[in-house]
């Protein structure tokens, strides 16, 4: 009896079916779409100034095609950035005390106080060409993505459970191995959901990030932030809803193409002891299992990456935590890093003491810390409204998978429309009513606020795992009790996250919120984002630099104050070690 071969092997080797054509076909006008950008880059510098943003619609695809390359491949920097920084902060006790900090500085730091001083840097890197524009850009939006995907992975680092730690210790495992098979693995759910949340932080500042000013030159970058900035200088609310519409469709679009396939990936990684009924795999899994060549060079692909997290680069580590030598370190060494770190502190506070003493009086010292208190009032109360509407909507969000899938692209949505767009509402409405712009431009803060606490609690409930849900609906958990017995420890060292995070973020938003425009209508709110809004219109470098020195002193304290010892509790006392 003889058997027909199936038609899809011929020789032992597979050909190609229409799911695979429809992917290749989807790659190459990837591809392309990057080559026609790259091309650009290369133009020269005075094309980018010369450049005039259309607001015909037919133009929007290129835009939204160059703002979103723009925004991966900041996000590509913000992942090699959180793999090596907030590693060496968790791997290091000297470098997380100089490494943390910083963190806290920069996250707060505002998108314009960034640009100020970074773009003469990246143009006279590449003189002549618009590529020096692009890194700009591309940096600045890195600077709205990487902090808190950093501060992710650095939580999950310090909170793994201590018997994996043994595990990979008594396994042998060298520090490059137990990087790949547990510190990424483990990490893994928190990551992809802080990662959707810096893509939506990167539309958030979009529109400073496309626009770039260095005196008296302006270099618009062709993008959907540029056509925004036009629209909203123009008022014109048909091209603005045309802006938010294509907003929609790429988030849409890259939401079921990656994010969702990457949520659905990283739940295996959940660490728990019992099987879990398996959520229903996104349909673009389903089309690339249906592939031939897409699924055998994806697994060519993944067998490479795996031997490279299989080499044995460094030295095993075989003591266990019942070892205490194992972080000893001695005093001679401690007091010469503390000396060293305490000299490079002395030495930057009095290099910006000098600048700012050249060019500045006390009383905009006086004035600029005034500022900071009524910004501060707008960042508790932002805080305080996220927290109360938003941690009991996550928690049960990221305890139902299939209202996880029906809230991701809304969320995503959400969370990446930027704060200018609603300024025509919040400004005819303040007008309108004759409200106080002091206390009514603060809602426009929440909107950098809140997503960063749904997002980690979203991220923390989805961790939980199965088995610690299980006993406590066996004990018949209920009401209070089971918030505090299991839904606060499961989600505490999430929510600090998130919370740092999103104090950062509200320091960072108050740039915008607190200088509203529509056409010729200005409204401003006293505070410090306003002071650095305003000395970046009018160019005054040593107000920039006092206010970002100002706003990072007030953000240092604030951790240093409350999320930080709150932090420490959370990975004490309530990680599954």
């Amino acid at each position: 009896m003889t058997t027909v071969a199936p038609p899809a092997l011929i020789h032992g080797r597979r050909l190609p079916n229409l799911w695979d054509v429809a992917a290749i076909l989807l790659v190459l006008a990837a591809l392309i779409g990057v080559v026609d950008v790259a091309q650009g880059t290369l133009a020269p510098l005075s094309r980018a100034q010369a450049t005039a943003i259309h607001l015909d619609p037919a133009y929007l695809p290129g835009y939204a095609l160059r703002t979103t390359l723009r925004m991966f491949a900041a996000l590509l920097a913000s992942l090699i950035f959180t793999f090596t920084v907030a590693t060496w902060a968790a791997k290091s006790r000297r470098a997380a005390i100089v490494i943390i900090p910083i963190l806290d500085i920069l996250q707060s730091v505002p998108i314009l106080g960034f640009l100020s001083f970074t773009v003469l840097f990246f143009l006279h890197l590449f003189p002549g060409q618009e590529l020096g524009a692009e890194l700009a850009a591309v940096f600045a939006i890195f600077t709205s993505q990487a902090w808190n995907m950093a501060f992710s992975f650095y939580q999950s680092l310090t909170t793994e459970p201590t018997d994996l730690d043994e595990a990979c210790r008594s396994f042998g495992l060298s520090p490059w191995q137990r990087f790949w098979r547990l510190d990424v693995p483990f990490a893994m759910p928190g990551l992809v959901w802080n990662t959707m949340l810096s893509m939506s932080g990167g539309w958030f500042f979009v529109v400073a990030s496309e626009a770039i000013t260095v005196g008296n030159t302006t270099f618009t970058l062709p993008g959907i932030g540029s056509y925004v900035a036009v629209a909203l200088g123009k008022s014109d609310l048909l091209a603005i809803f045309y802006a938010v519409l294509a907003m929609l469709v790429v988030i849409l679009l890259y939401d079921q193409l990656l994010f969702r396939p990457l949520v659905a990936w990283s739940a295996k990684f959940r660490f728990e002891t019992v099987q879990t009924v398996a959520d229903s795999e996104p349909w673009m899994l389903k089309v690339l299992r249906r592939t031939y060549l897409v699924a055998d060079a994806a697994a060519w692909v993944s067998e490479r990456f795996a031997a490279v997290g299989r080499l044995r680069l460094g030295r095993a580590e075989r003591k266990f935590n019942t070892v205490t030598s194992r972080n000893a370190s001695s005093k001679l060494g401690d007091a010469v890093f503390y000396a060293i770190v305490v000299a490079a502190a002395l030495y930057a506070l009095w290099q910006v003491v000098s600048f700012c003493a050249a060019h500045l009086q006390w009383h905009d010292l006086w004035t600029c810390v005034i500022d900071a208190f009524c910004t501060l009032a707008r960042v508790i109360a932002a805080l305080v409204i996220s927290c109360v509407i938003w941690v009991p909507v996550g928690v049960w969000v990221g305890l139902r998978p299939k209202a996880t899938k029906m809230v991701q692209p809304v969320a995503q949505f959400l969370a990446a429309f930027p704060a200018n767009l609603l300024f025509p509402v919040v400004v005819a409405g303040i007008v309108a009513f004759k409200l106080l712009p002091n206390i009514w431009l603060t809602p426009l803060m929440v909107l950098g606020t809140q997503w960063y606490i749904l997002f980690n609690v979203v991220a923390g409930a989805s961790a939980l795992p199965g088995d610690l849900k299980e006993v406590a609906a066996s004990f018949g958990l209920r009401g209070w009790l089971w918030w505090k017995r299991l839904i606060i420890p499961g989600i505490l060292p999430y929510f600090v996250t998130g919370a740092l995070t999103a104090t950062g973020a509200a320091w960072n938003a108050s740039i915008v919120a607190e200088v509203a425009s529509w056409g010729k209508t200005t409204l401003v709110a006293k505070g410090l984002g306003a002071y650095i809004a305003l000395a970046t219109t009018s160019g005054n470098t040593s107000k920039i630099v006092l206010g970002v020195a100002v706003m990072s002193a007030f953000v240092l304290t604030f951790n240093r104050l409350i999320w930080r010892p709150l932090y420490a509790y959370a990975s004490r006392r309530t990680n599954l070690g």
